[in-house]
């Protein structure tokens, strides 16, 4: 029994080492104040004025960019804010566009701008097309597949015919013009005749 005394006062004290250990461990968890979780909401973390962004294709070559007067960034859904935007597209092959208004969003990593408030997008003309112009309170910009499209009432100017509708879809790379519900279309006699159908058709026929 005496051979085995020191080994048990050993055990205990090794037992009574990790007992307090664990419990100053525990203790300092404890009192240390710690930051809660980071709460995700739709609040901005970073801004500029005057600025400008430009977005390339896999060759470096810049086709769109994106300036305005104000910008704030939301990290919640990597959206951008966007006070007085100015945009303008060149993709290959593609008429330039511009686009203007009293606000835009952009988001889906610059791949959709949502334009509102007077908003409006040019498609230069030359000698071959006439210049097309589309009106309406929101127009959304599908930068990658070169579309301007919005569900609200909008007008067409093309050249020196308008069409009024509401909902219109543009692709600018077919140049074919689509609106939902044409309400009202006036064709200029300085303009070829249009084709019959007018809820879709090639805008540069279209006239």
């Amino acid at each position: 029994m005496r051979d085995r005394l020191p080994g048990l006062i050993a055990l205990v004290l090794l037992l009574l080492l990790v007992a307090g250990t664990w419990w100053a461990a525990d203790y300092t968890h404890r009192s240390i104040l710690q930051d809660p979780p980071r709460r995700v909401t739709h609040e901005p973390d970073s801004w500029a004025r005057e600025f400008v962004m430009l977005r390339s294709d896999p060759k470096g070559r810049a086709i769109n960019r994106l300036e305005g007067d104000y910008m704030v960034h939301y990290p919640d859904d990597d959206s951008y804010e966007i006070t007085q935007p100015r945009a303008a597209g060149q993709q290959d092959g593609a008429p330039v566009t511009t686009g203007t208004a009293d606000m835009a969003v952009m988001d889906q990593d610059g791949a959709r701008i949502v334009m509102r408030g007077n908003a409006r997008v040019n498609r230069q003309g030359d000698k071959e097309r006439m210049p097309l112009e589309v009106t309406s309170e929101t127009l959304t910009l599908l930068t990658d597949e070169d579309v301007v499209l919005t569900d609200e009432p909008a007008v067409v100017l093309h050249g020196n015919s308008v069409m009024k509708g509401n909902g219109m879809r543009y692709d600018n790379k077919t140049r074919q013009l689509q609106v939902h519900s044409a309400s009202d279309v006036k064709i200029s006699g300085r303009d070829r005749r249009a084709p019959s159908n007018n809820n879709s058709a090639d805008a540069d026929k279209a006239q």
